[in-house]
């Protein structure tokens, strides 16, 4: 095999002893090596945009005709190639992900459900034991899912036929762990000591990129992941092979994780409405079309500006647009749209997530921020018919006549800093440590909500926001401001969210831009966001 240009210049000076062309070679060829791999990933990630229209339309498929023995192998193998693509994409981002507090638990129940949606996990008998207290980790909520969901996948790829996989949570002194347990062929003595280095597999069905990224993840999490003996766990027969991921413990555990209920989907109007589909492939806009065709008028625009000529002859009741777009961004497009019908509604997708755009979507009011692969086309499908039937949402200020503002923070530090930012804009704080009973208070003009609420956290603490506000907007306030919090506040309906150490001048600012609708940020939405 030829050997690199740059490889075989650093042997010629190493072998001549020559020092200072080493080092060039050297830099030479780290820096090759980075192209190289940031071409492969942004390839990758094209591969994306097809990808997701052949798993988009088989899904379709399976409404029709059922989940068939060729519909099931081809849901199969898109489900392994999106796993290759998410796979070698993390093992190249030298980027670190946001973390903050988050419920291990429900992560892997997630995870869970993103398995048993690959019609081959059916041959799988899925078990997960969970404690009934709270288990918190400091991590990326969707890190821990591709954690879980490559352990499971690396246990079923190594079952033959029919098999058992078992997830235990639980903790080892303060620390939280997991195992994942399988009774399959087991591990080759060979790969053992090789076996989280890239493509090695004892497997013939793996790629040999899951374990590597799952070591990648854990080590992002400061967690150890090892294989350990199967005696750690007390099943009989024992498991073949167990893996054991240890996180570290956490500084403080909120006393309560709380998921908010679920509601259901409500039945589209009968009223024949209009979609506006913004993306520049047109595999995308084809899929969206067939997907909501039956239900409603179905446009389409290969960019923002086409997209405005369609709003500027007359409005539509929903807009779906990519953030990436040539020319004009999906943000701005948003933004514009606004400017052409304060109540238009819309929702971003995007392949290129980012804390940054998210909280441009959130103060721009967009109902949702779709991520590209998507999971599954039809639960894409559940949240535009909601979007579609749900009332037009109004982008208010303070509630008029009322100068109260409600504080539902337990940390006195933090409730002391927001009500000093209130009064700086001649607003009065109410703090409470839990949602008023009071039904025949006077509404406040405004709320404030810690997502760190000890009675109520995180989607219950928006819940509780929401009561509270009787129609007021709310801002959130988060200790660890991640992309993952400002999503939950947006699907919730805040109007912002904030980092909770905000000093009080710089809370008062914020507040005032977001709550007394200031020119909102340019959205450009450019780069990687």
């Amino acid at each position: 095999m030829d050997i690199p240009a740059p490889l075989a210049l650093l042997l010629q000076a190493l072998e001549a002893g020559d020092l200072p062309a080493a080092k060039a070679a050297a830099a030479e060829l780290q820096r090759s090596s980075a192209i190289t791999t940031q071409l492969a990933a942004e390839v990758l990630h094209e591969l994306r945009q097809p990808l997701l229209g052949v798993k988009a339309y088989t899904q379709l498929l399976t409404e029709e005709i059922g989940t068939r023995g060729p519909l099931r192998q081809m849901l199969a193998q898109v489900e392994r190639m999106e796993q290759i693509i998410s796979d070698f994409t993390r093992l190249a981002s030298e980027r670190p992900a946001p973390q903050q507090r988050v419920p291990l638990v429900t992560h892997v129940q997630a995870a869970a459900r993103a398995f048993a949606l690959n019609p081959d996990s059916s041959r799988i008998s899925l078990q997960l034991e969970a404690p009934d207290a709270p288990l918190e980790v400091q991590g990326n909520g969707r890190l821990l899912e591709q954690l879980t969901l490559n352990l499971l996948n690396n246990a079923r790829d190594a079952a033959t036929g029919r098999g058992l996989v078992k997830v235990v949570l639980g903790r080892e002194g303060r620390s939280p762990v997991m195992y994942v347990a399988d009774w399959g062929p087991g591990i080759p003595e060979a790969v053992r000591h090789r076996l989280f280095e890239p493509y090695v597999t004892g497997s013939k069905r793996g790629t040999g990129l899951g374990l590597a990224v799952c070591k990648r993840i854990a080590q992002e999490h400061h967690a150890q992941l090892e294989l350990v003996p199967a005696s750690v766990l007390p099943d009989q027969p024992p498991p073949t092979t167990v893996f054991r991921v240890l996180f570290p413990a956490p500084d403080a555990v909120p006393a309560t994780v709380a998921r908010a209920p679920v509601s259901p989907s409500p039945t589209p109007a009968p009223s024949r409405r209009r979609l506006l589909v913004v993306d520049d492939e047109e595999i995308i806009r084809s899929v969206f079309k067939d997907l909501m065709s039956r239900e409603c008028e179905v446009l389409e625009a290969a960019n923002a500006e086409e997209a405005l000529a369609y709003l500027e002859r007359e409005p539509v009741d929903l807009i779906v647009t990519d953030k990436n777009l040539p020319g004009l961004s999906g943000l701005e497009l948003a933004q514009r749209a606004r400017r052409l019908d304060p109540n238009s509604r819309v929702i971003l997708m995007t392949g290129y997530p980012s804390l940054v755009t998210a909280q441009q979507a959130l103060e721009l009011g967009l109902l949702d921020y779709l991520l590209k692969p998507f999971d599954d086309i039809r639960e894409v499908r559940t949240k535009l018919r909601e979007a579609l039937t749900h009332a037009p949402p109004t982008r208010q200020g303070l509630r008029p006549g009322s100068s109260r503002v409600d504080v539902l923070d337990d940390s006195p530090a933090s409730a002391r800093r927001a009500t000093e930012a209130l009064a700086q804009l001649g607003l009065e704080a109410r703090v409470l440590t839990t949602a008023s009973e009071e039904p025949t208070a006077e509404p406040p003009a405004a709320v404030v909500v810690s997502w760190d609420l000890g009675t109520a956290y995180g989607r219950q603490a928006l819940e509780l926001a929401r009561k509270q506000s009787r129609g007021a907007p709310f801002v959130v306030l988060a200790e660890y401001l991640s992309q993952e919090t400002v999503l939950e506040a947006l699907r919730a309906g805040a109007s912002g969210c904030l980092a909770r150490e905000l000093e009080a001048h710089e809370l008062s600012h914020e507040l005032s831009r977001i709550l007394c609708h200031a020119p909102s940020p340019s959205p450009s939405g450019r780069g990687p966001g």
